[in-house]
């Protein structure tokens, strides 16, 4: 009798209003047969791309969340698990794409200001990958060379401050080091970390030809997990064409 292959499953984190990055990963993945688990603040957005996907013939499944802490993606995992067992399903794809955007002069910056994007971006990131982690470590290599991949999306705060970026990019800091840090650590294990820097100008809604496009970039996600493992990004700067920088 012949073994039904597990259907794979890409988990994913931040959303926001359903039209950025998060949201156009979890669509893509799931016309290519994944199923999707969505995680984010908000369990109206959540449940609306749930259910977008599933009437469009695809599987997802909502998981809100309050707030980005320890507590909170060890609950929302347990029910993950629940909801896509093993053996019918492999949680072999994770996407950590949450952030809080603070651009302000040094002196405006509140502490409530660095404490969020700190939360988020560095503490939320870890509570989340440590979960990943420990999902990948349980499962077998593919036929990539791989037992999962965790994507992290950065920006160019990742790389550097500006006069209004003290506090956002202290966040985006910490996670582009929690990605090479992870990347180093679990590369060997089979595992691949990788962060993906994208950047959002001023003219992004008016000039087409400076945008960044959510889809492309979860095509460029989709690349990413496909790469076999004699050839892994780590770090992968997007830009459009006509950018400035």
């Amino acid at each position: 009798m012949t073994t039904q292959a597990a259907k794979k499953v890409l988990v994913v984190v931040g959303l926001g209003n359903g039209t950025g990055t998060g949201a156009s990963t979890a669509r893509l993945f799931a016309k290519k047969g994944y199923s999707v688990a969505l995680i984010a603040r908000g369990a109206d957005h959540v449940k609306k791309l749930a259910e977008e996907i599933n009437a469009s013939g695809g599987e997802a499944a909502p998981f809100p969340i309050d707030a980005y802490t320890h507590e909170t993606f060890s609950t929302a995992w347990g029910a993950i698990r629940n909801r896509f067992p093993k053996p019918q399903y492999v949680i072999n794809a994770a996407l950590y794409n949450a952030a809080h955007g603070v651009w302000k002069p040094f002196l405006d910056v509140k502490p409530e200001d660095i404490e969020a994007s700190l939360s988020i971006s560095v503490v939320g990131a870890f509570a989340f990958s440590k979960e990943v982690i420990q999902e990948f470590k349980g499962n077998d290599v593919d036929e990539s060379g791989k037992r999962g991949t965790l994507l992290f999306t950065g920006a160019t705060a990742s790389l550097r401050g500006n006069v209004v970026t003290s506090a956002f990019a202290a966040g985006k800091f910490g996670t582009r080091a929690l990605s090479q840090s992870l990347a180093k650590e679990f590369g060997k294990q089979n595992i691949h970390p990788k962060l993906t820097l994208i950047n959002r100008g001023p003219d992004w809604e008016t000039n087409e030809d400076v945008r960044l496009n959510a889809d492309s970039i979860a095509n460029s996600y989709l690349y990413l997990v496909n790469q076999d493992r004699s050839a892994w990004t780590w770090e992968l700067d997007l830009r459009p064409a006509h950018e400035k920088w």
